[in-house]
């Protein structure tokens, strides 16, 4: 008798557990195009950019968008954070590869990137624009 009622309830729990599995919330990745884009404008004028540090929350798609005021800059970022681990996966995920971004002036240049990972990630200056070149560097700041 047991071993019937042991039959005949085990294809219904089966399907029991199975329905409540799809029930359960799945998690899921996160992707860049569902979320919303934060816009920050800066400057580059000789040896400075302006608001210096940014900061942005992590897991947010940023679009920086920098116009060069007095002449022509640069703009190359760090996309790992400053006291990774050697060969660290990127925290920054750029649409598109850049090695040094031209900046020209009085036009505003778009880089857009995901900011995975917190930490802090160095930008500068990769166009000569002066004596005091070197200096022209700045922060990011993924909270």
């Amino acid at each position: 008798m047991k071993r019937i009622a042991i039959r005949a309830l085990a294809p219904n729990l089966s399907g029991f557990f199975v329905a409540f599995a799809f029930c359960l919330p799945q998690p899921s990745p996160v992707v860049a195009q569902d979320q919303q884009v934060q816009v920050i404008e800066l400057t580059a004028k000789k040896y400075e950019y302006s608001l210096s540090p940014v900061h942005v929350k992590a897991g947010t798609k940023v679009q920086l968008k920098i116009t060069a005021v007095d002449h022509d800059h640069g703009f190359k970022i760090v996309t790992v954070a400053d006291g990774s681990a050697p060969n660290s996966k990127p925290g920054l995920v750029l649409s598109s590869p850049q090695d040094c971004v031209r900046l020209k002036k009085g036009e505003t240049t778009t880089i857009e990137f995901l900011a995975q990972t917190r930490g802090t990630y160095p930008f500068r200056c990769c166009h000569t624009c002066g004596l005091a070149h070197r200096g022209m560097k700045s922060l990011l700041v993924v909270d």
